[in-house]
């Protein structure tokens, strides 16, 4: 059954997130679990895990259409790029690129790039201070570049990404992201980025955390090692299947 597309809702100036209420929003949420710090690679409250929505085929495609729907809607003006961000962007942005017949560029960390590169010099994310770099090359002046992650949350990632697309002469499109952590406020900080450099930059999110909900949480029982060998697992399946299945 085809469901029509969500509404998008602006959330503020040059800020737009879908309709939290559609049942596409609710089946994409219903389908990220998240993990505590225990179980979580960085010490975050809520680690969102996208293998919830890679895993499952029907919902994967539903992100991707809702991704594409927005951008092929825009017709001759929509983007000529999509730039996604290392890791998670390498997810999505291809399967969106392909759809769109577009090219597909890495915005990846620093040391994992050869040829030349444009680098976006140190930053500081909700996580650590990192920094990411272009092909020189991959995109140039003319070209509109939608900039792609799994998720926003202080924004520090996606300006470096701006910044590069600018050093390379291209124009951000629009940043755009599955999961928004808007209390963390990372697409205002976008848009004062640099006394304004990028306000009339959109931003599209598409599943707010507090429509994840608590009910979300995933940890396993609290003897469950975060790390087991191979030799191990069958041990520990019954009780990890069990904390996803709550979910489902």
């Amino acid at each position: 059954r085809v469901m029509a597309s969500p509404a998008v809702i602006t959330l503020g100036p040059q800020h737009f997130c879908l309709d939290q209420t559609d049942e596409h929003v609710r089946a994409i949420a219903a389908s990220l679990p998240w993990y505590g710090p225990k179980y979580s690679p960085h010490d975050v409250p809520s680690f969102y895990d996208v293998s919830g929505i890679t895993e499952d085929p029907v919902v994967f495609q539903r992100v991707v259409d809702l991704f594409v729907a927005r951008y092929r809607a825009q017709g001759e003006a929509g983007p000529t790029h999509i730039a996604g961000f290392d890791a998670r962007g390498f997810l999505f942005g291809p399967p969106i690129a392909l759809a769109l017949k577009i090219p597909f560029v890495m915005i990846r960390k620093a040391g994992k790039l050869p040829g030349v590169l444009v680098s976006s010099g140190k930053y500081v994310t909700e996580y650590s201070t990192d920094e990411t770099v272009m092909r020189l090359g991959s995109v140039r002046a003319g070209d509109r570049v939608v900039l792609i992650d799994d998720l926003i949350a202080t924004g520090g990632t996606a300006i470096a990404g701006f910044n590069l697309v600018d050093q390379l002469g291209a124009r951000v499109h629009e940043f755009a992201a599955m999961v928004s952590l808007p209390f963390l406020d990372g697409v205002t900080k976008i848009h004062e980025y640099a006394d304004g450099k990028f306000k009339d930059v959109p931003c599209f999110t598409m599943v707010d955390d507090a429509t994840i909900g608590a009910e979300m949480g995933s940890d396993p029982p609290t003897d469950t090692p975060r790390i087991v060998a191979a030799a191990d697992a069958d041990k520990y399946f019954a009780a990890v299947d069990a904390a996803r299945a709550k979910k489902q």
